[in-house]
C-alpha cells in the first residue's frame, strides 16, 4: 500500500534527521570518531528512505494505470 510505505519512508527520514543531528552535535564537541558512526547511521536511514520513496512511488504509478 502507497500510504503504508510513504509513511515508512517518513519514519527513515525522520531517523536520519536526528542521527544528522547527532553526527553534528558530536563534531562540535569534537568527537569524531563517534559523529561519523553516527554520520553512517545517518547514511543507512537515508538509503531506507529512498528505497521506501522509491516503492511508494512505483506503487502510485502502478495503481495510476
Amino acid at each position: 500500500m502507497p500510504v503504508a510505505t510513504h509513511a515508512k519512508a517518513a519514519e527513515h527520514h525522520e531517523a536520519a534527521a536526528k542521527a544528522h543531528k547527532s553526527a553534528s552535535e558530536l563534531h562540535d564537541k569534537g568527537n569524531h570518531s563517534a559523529a561519523t558512526e553516527k554520520s553512517a547511521e545517518a547514511h543507512g536511514c537515508c538509503e531506507a528512505a529512498q528505497k521506501a520513496s522509491t516503492e511508494a512511488h512505483s506503487k502510485s504509478t502502478s495503481l495510476a494505470r
